[in-house]
C-alpha cells in the first residue's frame, strides 16, 4: 500500500460519513433544551450547531450538522436570575439552608448519575469541539475527580477553635446569587471548576453554557433537576450581550465566575452597577513563554515544548504560547522542532491522533502566520499553515520579533513561534513587560541559572515550570495569574474559600456557655472536627 505524503493525508483527511457509532447520538434531539427552576423546557428560538468535523459532500469538505442550541432572550435569561434569587431567599432557601453533609449527599448523587452519561457527553464534545478521544475522556474522569475531591474537602471546612480565654465554631457559608461562565475549550472541566464549588458552598446559580461546546452539558441537565431542589442550579444559552447583559444590569448578582478573553471579561462587569458587592474570580487569556536554556537537553526539551504548544491543537490557556531559544542552539532547535511538528498524526477526534479539525475558522491562525511571515519570519516546517476545510495543520514560525502580532498576543491555537535571544536578560524583560502573567517554563540543567530566572520572574508569573510543559494540575494546586491573566485563584479548596464567607460563632470558655455554642451552631452542619 502506498504510504501517503503529509499533504496527501492533509488533503484526504476528512470522511464522507461519520462512523456508525455517532448514530445514536447525532443529530442530537436534545440541543435545544435548557433549565431553570428545576424545569427543563424546550427553546422557541434556536441556533444550528455545527461540528469541528466536515464531511465530504460533492467533493468539498463541509461542518457537518449537529443539532440546535436556544437563543434565550433577555427576559428568559431573567427568569433564571430570578428562580436562582427566590431559591436563595436571602441565605433562608433550601438550598443554601442545607448543612455541608446534606450538600455533600446531594453532590454525590449529583456525581453518581453524571457518570451514566460519561459516553454520550464524549462522544458531543468530540464532534463539537474537535478533541480527541482520549482526551475528552479525560476531561470527564477529571471532572468527576475534582467532585468527589471538593465532597471530601468540604468534610474540613467547619472547626472548633479554643484559645486565649474565647471558643469559637468557625466554618464558611454562602455569598448568595452567583452568575458562572465557562470557556469553549473545556466546556466540560472549567464550567465544574466554578459551577461545583459554587454550589457546594449553598450558593444559587445561573450558569451561561459557551455558546461553541455546549452540548455535551445538556445530557447532564437530567441529573442536575433531581439532584439539587428547584432553582439552585439553572442553564441559560444564547448571546451572551442579549442575555448576560440584563443579568449584570440587575445588580442581584453576589459573585461572578469567568473563565475567556479579558476583552470579553471586561465589557461584562462595565454592566454591573454595584461593583463592590461583587466578588469576582476570573481565569482569562496567557502568553506562557517556555524559555531553553544554553545547557538544555533538547530531546526532553522539545518533547515538552510539542505537547506544551500543541496538545488539544494548543487551544489551552495553559499552552506554551511563545518559545526563546539561545542563538547558539537556535538553528538546531528549530530543525528538530520542525521535524518532531511534522510527524505529528492528524486525522479525526474518535481516532485519537495529536492534531484534529478546528471549532473555529482556520482563517484566523493563518492571519497571523501571514503577519508574522510578511515581517521576516518563516514557517520552518514544509506544510505548516496548511488548510482544508476546518484543519490547519501546525506552523513553526522563525524567528519571530516583537514587531509581529504572535509575539505579544495570544494565538489560542497550533501557531508555534520561535524568538532567539543573545542574552537571557532580554527574555527576562520580556517576561515582565508582558501584560500577562500566567505561566513560564524553564528548560535548563544548570542549577544557577534556572535558580536566578525563577527569582527574577517569581513576582511576574503564579508558575514556574521546570523542564516541563505548563499546566493546570493537579487541582489541589493553586490556579491564577497575574496582571491581565486572572482574578482571584482556584483550586479544590481555594474555590470552596472564593464561594463563600468566613463565619464565627464565639463565647468565653465556660462549661454552659460552651454548650451553648453548641447548641447554637448545631444546624450548620454535622461535619465539623472536635
Amino acid at each position: 500500500m502506498k504510504t501517503l505524503t503529509l499533504q496527501e493525508r492533509i488533503e484526504n483527511i476528512f470522511p464522507k460519513e461519520l462512523p456508525e457509532r455517532f448514530n445514536d447520538i447525532i443529530p442530537y434531539k436534545e440541543g435545544d433544551t435548557y433549565l431553570i427552576n428545576g424545569e427543563i423546557r424546550r427553546a422557541e428560538r434556536t441556533s444550528p450547531v455545527y461540528s469541528s468535523v466536515c464531511l465530504m459532500r460533492d467533493g468539498k469538505p463541509e461542518r457537518e450538522f449537529l443539532g440546535n442550541y436556544p437563543m434565550l432572550t433577555g427576559e428568559e435569561s431573567m427568569n433564571a436570575l430570578d428562580a436562582a434569587v427566590r431559591a436563595y431567599d436571602n441565605g433562608n432557601g433550601i438550598w443554601p439552608s442545607m448543612t455541608i453533609r446534606d450538600r455533600m449527599i446531594a453532590l454525590s448523587n449529583f456525581v453518581d448519575k453524571m457518570k451514566k452519561q460519561r459516553e454520550n457527553v464524549v462522544k458531543l464534545e468530540m464532534l463539537e469541539i474537535g478533541k480527541n478521544k482520549r482526551e475528552t475522556e479525560a476531561e470527564f474522569d477529571r471532572t468527576v475527580k475534582y467532585i468527589e475531591d471538593t465532597i471530601d474537602e468540604m468534610s474540613n471546612l467547619s472547626k472548633r477553635e479554643d484559645g486565649n480565654g474565647t471558643l469559637a465554631y468557625v466554618t464558611r457559608t454562602p455569598n448568595g446569587v452567583t452568575l458562572c461562565m465557562g470557556p469553549s475549550n473545556y466546556p466540560l472541566n472549567e464550567t465544574f471548576t466554578t459551577l461545583i464549588p459554587a454550589l457546594a458552598m449553598g450558593n444559587t446559580v445561573v450558569s451561561k453554557s459557551p455558546k461553541i461546546g455546549m452540548l455535551c452539558l445538556n445530557p447532564l441537565y437530567e441529573a442536575f433537576r433531581e439532584s439539587f431542589p428547584e432553582g439552585a442550579i439553572n442553564f441559560i444559552n444564547g448571546d451572551g450581550r442579549e442575555i448576560i447583559t440584563p443579568i449584570m444590569q440587575s445588580g442581584k448578582l453576589d459573585a461572578f465566575a469567568f473563565i475567556g478573553s479579558s476583552g470579553a471579561f471586561d465589557k461584562i462587569l462595565e454592566n454591573y452597577p454595584r461593583i463592590r458587592k461583587l466578588r469576582i474570580n476570573a481565569g482569562l487569556e496567557a502568553k506562557n513563554p517556555g524559555i531553553i536554556l544554553e545547557d538544555a537537553n533538547l530531546e526532553d526539551t522539545i518533547d515538552e515544548c510539542v505537547k506544551g504548544a500543541l496538545t488539544y491543537n494548543g487551544q489551552r490557556c495553559t499552552a506554551l504560547k511563545i518559545l526563546y531559544v539561545p542563538r547558539s542552539r537556535a538553528n538546531e532547535f528549530v530543525e528538530r522542532l520542525s521535524d518532531k511538528v511534522s510527524n505529528l498524526s492528524i486525522g479525526m477526534p474518535w481516532e485519537n491522533p495529536n492534531i484534529t479539525p478546528l471549532p473555529i475558522s482556520p482563517d484566523y491562525f493563518t492571519k497571523f502566520v501571514e503577519d508574522a511571515v510578511s515581517k521576516g519570519a518563516k514557517v520552518i516546517n514544509s506544510e505548516g499553515g496548511k488548510v482544508n476545510g476546518s484543519f490547519f495543520f501546525p506552523a513553526v514560525l522563525y524567528p519571530v520579533t516583537p514587531d509581529m502580532n504572535i509575539y505579544n498576543q495570544e494565538q489560542f491555537g497550533p501557531v508555534v513561534p520561535v524568538a532567539v535571544y543573545n542574552d537571557i536578560k532580554e527574555v527576562i524583560e520580556a517576561v515582565q513587560k508582558s501584560r500577562y502573567g500566567q505561566q513560564v517554563s524553564i528548560f535548563g540543567t544548570n542549577f544557577e541559572n534556572v535558580r536566578r530566572i525563577t527569582n527574577e520572574l517569581r513576582n511576574h508569573v503564579s508558575r514556574i515550570n521546570l523542564n516541563t510543559q505548563c499546566m493546570r494540575g493537579p487541582d489541589n494546586l493553586p490556579f491564577t495569574g497575574r496582571k491581565d491573566s486572572a482574578v482571584g485563584t482556584l483550586s479544590i479548596r481555594d474555590a470552596l474559600d472564593f464561594f463563600s464567607q468566613p463565619f464565627v460563632v464565639g463565647t468565653k470558655v465556660g462549661i454552659r456557655d460552651s454548650e451553648l455554642l453548641i447548641e447554637a451552631t448545631s444546624f450548620l452542619d454535622n461535619c465539623d472536627s472536635e
